[in-house]
């Protein structure tokens, strides 16, 4: 709703990319399935993965200026990213221009792009929007470097949040952390 406040809930990292990666091979909707794998791979902004072109994705690395930031950054793709644009090119081999256009060839929109998120990877209990993918990206991250703070540095810079502390809590870490403290008694 307008001018509520709203948190987005990460998604499991393993079982979304695998989700993601049938809806590439098998789902009408094989263009979002390959932006929830760019969304978790890479921890960019739905603004600035809507306006990815083709050739961008023909590297082994993207350069962007991110659009909130104005920071130039340059992302190393990974192989989740390159298998899954290789099979959204075998569903897909006229795709041209930018990566993510409607039927109507136009940008998709981040309002498209939330609901169907909702309604793919969603539940009662799990909030999911555009910013779920980032967050997953975080949380992955965070995971994979054991949880250590040096981790949440190297994110926090990534994430061009002002701290670490941002970044905690951005990722719902420190709700946890706090929540432990009630469970221990």
């Amino acid at each position: 709703m307008k001018n509520s406040v709203t948190t987005s809930d990460y998604l499991n990292f393993d079982s979304t990319l695998n989700k993601a990666m049938k809806i590439i091979k098998t789902d009408s909707n094989y263009k979002l399935g390959f932006l929830v794998v760019f969304g978790i791979n890479t921890g960019l902004r739905i603004s600035d993965i809507l306006k990815l072109k083709v050739g961008d994705l023909n590297n082994d690395s993207i350069s962007l200026m991110e659009s909130k930031t104005n920071k130039k950054r340059i992302i190393k793709l990974n192989d989740n990213v390159k298998i899954a644009f290789k099979s959204l090119k075998e569903r897909d081999p006229n795709i041209e221009g930018y990566v993510f256009k409607s039927n109507q060839n136009t940008i998709l929109s981040k309002q498209y792009v939330n609901r169907k998120l909702k309604e793919l990877f969603g539940s009662k209990s799990l909030s999911v929007s555009t910013h779920s993918l980032r967050k997953t990206f975080g949380r992955q991250v965070w995971s994979n470097n054991n949880e250590t703070d040096k981790a949440l540095l190297y994110l926090s810079e990534l994430f061009n949040h002002s701290s670490p502390a941002i970044t905690k809590r951005y990722l719902g870490i420190r709700q946890e952390e706090l929540d432990d403290i009630y469970m221990s008694l």
